[in-house]
């Protein structure tokens, strides 16, 4: 009996114990102060000014279900089945940043609104706003929308060159539609690329979540600034592993001047190619192994490197003053770069130091968004046909590829179609086309050279 009393007041004591271990642990736990009587560190603060400028971003559109059969005239003319394309609705969610309150611009990726026919904008304060497209760049995949100016708070923008691996970042967006959500972590990479088969890419590598939904959003330092657009992630098992990636803001800005001014890339080019510097061409050339750049392999004929006297066997290790470190850094530094910008490159010649400077210039192989010059065109994309590329057609306009469910699929638009005439008026590039389409609203006729065949076509 004594011992069972015992037993009992031993659990009593040790129950107490816990209770007492866990209100302290708790208490602890509370808001409050540091030992010293300092606050305790929050973000809290910092994103009480931050995730007003972070929008939800809701999109409509159509996509044409693809049936090969039913792309067959022949299939439907045997068939008597009408000429009409088949469709579904689609529905997206993202996020997106205020970047100019004044003039309601706001950044987000391009896959978001992509098949967009209507995008709402959503803000913190529970306004549903709708949302014209100024632009998008697929490349980059960034694009800018433009919203009512009212009431609007906007992110101020940090030069991403700045940021070093290990600093601390955090990620605002909007994953799984549940609302703005936050999260934290560090730079784990930056100058991240090879995610992608083209386009340009110079990726900060972050530990903080990106899911579903934060394409688009914000990745914000600890003061509150603009510092990448979230727009990838790594998920082998389908879900967040902590590999995600986000667009810097020193490509960024560049991108959303061009856009806000032409409503699309004006790309130039130098007029070389590169390749990455080993350790085995650094000796042959005579650059020390510890020194990092891309080997110029060919000068183009007649292009601005030529122009600028680059020659090929030059070793490019800096542009503008930044390291060049692989093909990717220079390839992203010419892609970012307007016609007729001017632009220094240092390059070791026959082992000394040489500083050459280049005037970008315009492609003759520019490939734009048909949309920027008719809204029927939008999903086409469109550049001058290269001579000798194809037997059948000497020149006019290629239409390169076309999106599926774009207006210019509805319009019946076929990749490796070749535009040779655009309301009555011959077409032998890209400039004449858009002189031939004064009004981007308008119905357009084109005459089209399909695999030799000619025939005409009414777009409305």
């Amino acid at each position: 009996m004594n011992t069972g009393l015992s037993f009992h007041r031993q659990v009593v004591g040790a129950f107490g114990l816990v209770l007492l271990l866990a209100s302290q642990s708790v208490s602890s736990a509370l808001p409050g102060m540091l030992a010293d009587g300092q606050p305790l560190p929050s973000l809290a603060p910092m994103l009480d000014q931050a995730i007003p400028a972070v929008v939800n971003i809701a999109t409509q559109g159509r996509v044409r279900t693809q049936n090969p059969l039913m792309e067959d005239p022949f299939f439907r003319r045997f068939f008597n089945m009408p000429n009409m394309p088949q469709e579904r609705r689609t529905t997206s969610a993202g996020s997106g940043v205020i970047v100019d309150a004044e003039k309601g611009f706001v950044l987000t990726n391009a896959h978001v609104v992509r098949h967009a026919e209507q995008i709402e904008i959503t803000l913190n304060d529970g306004r549903t706003l709708e949302a014209e497209l100024v632009g998008m760049d697929s490349e980059v995949d960034l694009a800018v929308l433009r919203v009512p100016p009212n009431g609007l708070t906007q992110m101020p923008i940090a030069d991403s060159s700045t940021l070093r691996v290990g600093d601390f970042v955090v990620a605002i967006g909007n994953p799984f539609s549940l609302g703005h959500t936050v999260t934290s972590g560090i730079v784990s990479a930056l100058g991240r690329t090879g995610l992608r088969m083209d386009g340009y890419e110079n990726y900060i590598q972050t530990d903080a979540s990106i899911n579903p939904g934060n394409s688009g959003g914000a990745l914000v330092n600890l003061r509150g600034e603009l510092v990448g657009i979230n727009t990838a992630i790594i998920a082998a098992a389908g879900g967040n592993i902590g590999i995600g990636f986000a667009i810097p803001t020193d490509m960024v800005a560049n991108i959303m001047a061009q856009l806000i001014e032409h409503g699309e890339v004006k790309r130039g080019t130098l007029g070389v190619n590169i390749q990455d510097l080993t350790n085995e061409l650094a000796e042959a050339f005579g650059v020390s192994a510890d020194e990092r750049g891309v080997v110029i392999t060919q000068v183009v004929e007649d292009s601005a490197a030529e122009d600028a006297g680059l020659l090929a066997g030059d070793v490019v290790v800096a542009v503008d003053g930044r390291p060049v470190r692989r093909a990717a850094d220079l390839r992203n530094k010419v892609g970012m770069s307007p016609v007729g910008d001017r632009i220094e490159l240092t390059v070791m010649r026959d082992g000394r130091e040489r500083s050459i400077t280049a005037v970008i210039r315009e492609t003759t192989q520019t490939t734009a968004d048909g949309g920027s010059m008719s809204k029927y065109l939008k999903g086409a994309s469109l550049r001058n046909l290269r001579k000798g590329e194809l037997s059948h057609a000497e020149t006019g306009v290629l239409v390169d590829d076309v999106e599926q469910g774009s207006a210019a699929a509805r319009a019946g638009l076929r990749s490796g179609d070749v535009i040779v005439n655009a309301n009555r008026q011959d077409i032998v590039d890209m400039d004449q086309l858009r002189t031939a389409i004064p009004d981007k609203e308008a119905a357009i006729l084109l005459r089209l050279n399909r695999n030799g065949g000619m025939f005409f076509v009414v777009i409305r």
